[in-house]
């Protein structure tokens, strides 16, 4: 069985690649999966690290701004387009897949089109509520499209019903449990409120948790864990240098025990990256939601609100995101024990657990028709 995978540019099209591959690894340890990525993304460092053959196609997105930068960028992006379908069509060739999986990013665009092309079946993976341009302009030719929430369906034209799979989610998350984590953290039964912005961080985010961080400082009500990320650790710091941290609260730079982090808390403030909201649903985590404005189609801002309309979580739009505001709300929710507890239990009925099992079953069925 060989199946390849195209996706990339960010961790939420990658991750959900890998995630089904290891799956698939598991059952089947002879299948050979390769990957086509582009050189100078994230997937070109997290794929090889999995062992997996990796092949690379130079390819751009469009610049969607008329500007005279932006009108060269896409002259480049016509050229690309065309070499990399050429490109595409060759691995396609050497490799000749069983199947081939699309997760999303410009670089799975020439991929599918030309494996649709070639006669290859073809699936595409839709993380988000408010589908990619990429799964827009091919989800009416793939084989099978699967989406993570249901949302996604009336914004695309499909032949055939979509599959809801929900997003792959981190075994290890889902193996954590509640109380161990507390008791590796050193927790009491106070509640623990974990917020973080990401890798690098988000300055906004940064700004509004520092003044929640110096409001319930030394009340000794919450515990409180943040992370800053690299960008805005020092700061953040600056910030906080002339009061005296109670222990309650760690700020960090990055959490690199993040299924423990998040299996232990009480409320969780972040941005609504896809992969992120449904580890949330799944620990049956309660959460204030910060979308990234900087995203392409304002994607974050549609994933957050499948979560609010469920009853799982508040979203504060960055443009409305203080200090002020965000107090508000962790005290609105955090302070209200039933509430906190309704939804906790609203995020676990949202939640879809056997993402892997979903697309794997797909994909064999799809394999099975090859």
């Amino acid at each position: 069985m060989k199946i390849l995978f195209a996706g990339g540019g960010t961790a939420g099209h990658i991750n959900p690649a890998l995630a089904v591959a290891g799956y698939i690894k598991e059952r089947h340890p002879d299948a050979e999966i390769s990957y086509i990525g582009t050189a100078d993304k994230l997937e070109a460092k997290l794929v090889p690290e999995k062992g997996y053959d990796f092949r690379t196609i130079d390819v751009a997105g469009f610049q969607r701004k008329i500007t005279v930068k932006n009108i060269e960028k896409n002259i480049k992006a016509v050229r690309k387009a065309v070499t990399s379908s050429i490109d595409s069509k060759k691995i396609l060739r050497e490799i000749k897949p069983d199947l081939v999986v699309g997760t999303g990013g410009f670089v799975s665009g020439p991929v599918l089109r030309e494996a649709h092309r070639l006669g290859f079946k073809t699936a595409i993976h839709e993380q988000n509520a408010f589908p990619g341009v990429t799964t827009k302009m091919l989800a009416h030719k793939a084989d099978r499209v699967m989406l993570a929430m249901p949302e996604a369906e009336k914004y695309l034209k499909l032949a055939k019903k979509p599959i809801i799979t929900g997003n792959p989610v981190r075994e290890e998350l889902l193996k954590m449990d509640r109380e161990e984590a507390r008791a590796r953290l050193g927790l009491d039964n106070r509640p623990l409120i974990l917020s973080f912005g990401g890798s690098l961080g988000a300055r906004r985010i940064n700004e509004a948790v520092t003044e929640l961080i110096k409001h319930h400082n030394g009340s000794e009500r919450f515990y409180h864990i943040h992370a800053t990320g690299k960008v805005g650790f020092h700061a953040m710091t600056e910030a906080l240098k002339d009061i005296e941290l109670s222990k309650m609260i760690d700020v960090r730079e990055y959490i690199s025990d993040m299924d423990v982090c998040m299996a232990a808390a009480d409320l969780v403030i972040c941005r609504a990256g896809a992969i992120t909201l449904s580890e949330l649903s799944c620990l049956g985590k309660p959460s204030i939601l910060i979308p990234s404005p900087y995203v392409a189609e304002n994607h974050q801002y549609h994933n957050a609100m499948t979560l609010k309309n469920a009853g799982v979580a508040e979203v504060l739009e960055e443009k409305d995101l203080t200090g002020e505001s965000l107090i508000k709300a962790v005290l609105d929710i955090i302070e209200n024990k039933p509430l906190l507890e309704k939804m906790g239990t609203n995020a676990k009925k949202h939640a879809i657990a056997d993402a892997n099992k979903r697309i794997y079953d797909v994909l064999m069925q799809l394999y099975t028709e090859a």
